[in-house]
């Protein structure tokens, strides 16, 4: 039952959760040697990072079926920032097939035949 919970937990909110496992279990000390590495993916890939660390053997390390794990908690992780950017693209100056057009771009010579119509 507990498991459950916190699998439902990870899953919308997996920077706590990784903070959790980080703090009351060893799982991440096992897992990883440094702190960087942990603290990089608690920043940048957190649903990724925990996974690495809940299918991480002390004993075998990763073995095949690990890597997939991990593999797929990355594509979904990758997906979830790509389809943020696609769903905000409209947002982003100049971006190609949105909307606002491009300025044109003005030359010196242009700006003083311009200069000199206003006169």
């Amino acid at each position: 039952m507990c498991g459950c919970i916190f699998a439902l937990f990870a899953a919308f909110t997996p920077r706590i959760a990784f903070l959790f496992v980080w703090l009351f279990t060893g799982l991440v000390n096992q897992a990883f040697n440094t702190f960087i590495a942990p603290l990089l993916g608690f920043i940048f890939l957190p649903f990724t990072t925990l996974i690495y660390v809940l299918v991480y053997s002390p004993v075998t390390g990763m073995t095949g079926w690990d890597w997939v794990w991990v593999i797929l908690a990355l594509l979904i992780e990758l997906s979830a920032y790509g389809g943020s950017a696609h769903a905000n693209k409209e947002k982003i100056p100049y971006y190609p097939g949105t909307t606002e057009e491009v300025p044109a771009k003005t030359t010196s010579s242009s700006k003083k035949s311009s200069d000199d119509k206003e006169e």
